[in-house]
């Protein structure tokens, strides 16, 4: 699928070098399926783990950080190879955002964020491209320089990363390593 992107906002993928991820509402479509006996299930989209594996393939840095603790939450992002630099349970994500990008020794305009919600401003009004899914807050989307078409869980991570990728002329090399690397298992 084909996004339009005007020119400035094309210039502000250009510089990004590490994508940060909520993950209810953004990764997820935002419920909470809980058993009789109290665990918790998320459904994740495959598309949006395959958008994962073309960073991966491209060695473009992903971190998360989450407001809630779930076990579903570590398990995909385990299955996903994202191991480090995931966070839950923050719902002041401003001190995990800054150790994060002091880890990679970034400024704001080199870092993406995606949020759902009004717990993401405070980083959605600091980095270069803030991007939110479209049954976000009005609040939210006013901090962003776009809003997905896809919505949370139903490849939303996927779209953003798409764009990153192309804005930055690496969305083919990043398809041809993730085909190799399958082909070779």
């Amino acid at each position: 699928m084909s996004y339009n992107l005007n020119d400035p906002v094309k210039e502000k993928l250009k510089k990004i070098k590490l994508l940060i991820l909520d993950v209810d509402g953004v990764f997820t479509d935002g419920a909470f399926y809980i058993n009789g006996s109290g665990k918790e299930y998320k459904k994740f989209s495959a598309r949006d783990g395959l958008g994962i594996g073309l960073l991966k393939a491209v060695n473009f840095p992903i971190a998360i950080i989450s407001g809630k603790h779930s076990d579903a939450t570590s398990y995909r992002m385990n299955e996903l190879h994202i191991t480090e630099d995931v966070y839950q349970g923050k719902l002041n994500k401003r001190d995990s955002y800054e150790e994060i990008r002091e880890k990679y020794g970034l400024d704001d305009s080199e870092i993406a964020y995606v949020g759902d919600d009004l717990i993401d401003i405070p980083l959605l009004e600091r980095v270069g491209a803030g991007f939110c899914v479209p049954d976000a807050p009005s609040e939210v989307m006013s901090y962003c320089c776009y809003t997905t078409t896809n919505s949370g869980g139903e490849g939303a991570v996927r779209e953003v990363i798409d764009l990153i990728l192309k804005a930055q002329g690496k969305y083919h090399q990043a398809v041809e390593k993730l085909l190799d690397y399958k082909a070779e298992e």
